[in-house]
């Protein structure tokens, strides 16, 4: 059984900054691709950011240059750094990682509860 826990969700200003912290707990190998998505109200679910076990990373347009993805392998752990944050940044943002739990098997993809990060003055 593998679980994700989510934190760091909370309430920001505009321009402000939060550091969102999600940890892989339970039966893992090897976690491959981790991942942060959101998903404001009444909109559908988008990728924010993407980072490799290599570390390579990718991201959304919409935070390219304010949002930062990084992941400690010995923590099996990813976060996020949300930085000069906007209104349109409230959503609640969800942890997502590939994880295997035996050499060779296939990863199985895995998602968090979810934090609620709300931007508002």
């Amino acid at each position: 059984q593998v679980q994700l826990v989510e934190s760091g969700g909370d309430l920001a200003q505009p321009g402000g900054s939060l550091r969102l912290s999600c940890a892989a707990s339970g039966n893992i190998f090897e976690i491959a691709r981790m991942a942060w998505y959101r998903q404001a109200p009444g909109k559908q679910r988008e990728l924010v950011a993407t980072i490799a076990s290599s570390h390579n990373t990718n991201y959304a347009d919409s935070v390219k240059g304010r949002f930062t993805i990084s992941r400690d392998n010995a923590k099996n752990s990813v976060y996020l750094q949300m930085s000069s944050l906007k209104p349109e940044d409230t959503a609640v943002y969800y942890c997502n990682a590939d994880i295997s739990d035996s050499l060779n098997s296939t990863p199985y993809n895995y998602w968090g509860q979810g934090t609620q990060v709300t931007v508002s003055a």
